[in-house]
């Protein structure tokens, strides 16, 4: 029997392998994509939240928003109660494409789960919410 975190690993890899072909075409990485996305769900954080929430360095975090700022598609505002903080947001075209990017993987997630019954789908999905939502991670 296959461990269960081997299972996983597989499939995270497979599911970077289907982002990074979906987002191909619209000049974006996994990574990209997912960090434009939590900027929209929950904009107006700091880097160094962004790092934590997404568990990597806050030098990598950088790095990877100036990519993306240098591609107009987040900015840095200051943050009204404490200057030296800088808040990410999307910009107009980071929208924009957040939405063309989107549409891109829902189709490659159509098929990448083609797999699964919508059932077991929604199943998969609760149970990996669940596991997030336990919080067992190490803190980084």
């Amino acid at each position: 029997m296959r461990r269960t975190s081997y299972l996983v690993k597989r499939v995270e890899v497979g599911v970077r392998v289907m982002l990074d072909a979906a987002l191909r075409r619209h000049g974006l990485t996994s990574g990209q994509y997912l960090l434009l996305s939590q900027v929209s769900r929950q904009g107006g954080l700091s880097s160094a939240e962004l790092a934590r929430r997404s568990t990597v360095t806050p030098q990598s975090m950088n790095e990877s928003i100036a990519v993306l700022e240098q591609k107009r598609l987040v900015r840095r505002t200051e943050d009204r109660t404490n200057r030296r903080i800088l808040l990410i947001g999307l910009t107009r075209e980071g929208r924009r494409v957040l939405s063309a990017c989107d549409k891109a993987v829902d189709a490659a997630e159509e098929r990448y789960f083609a797999a699964l019954a919508p059932a077991e789908l929604a199943t998969l999905r609760e149970l990996l919410a669940a596991l997030l939502d336990h919080d067992a991670l190490p803190a980084v």
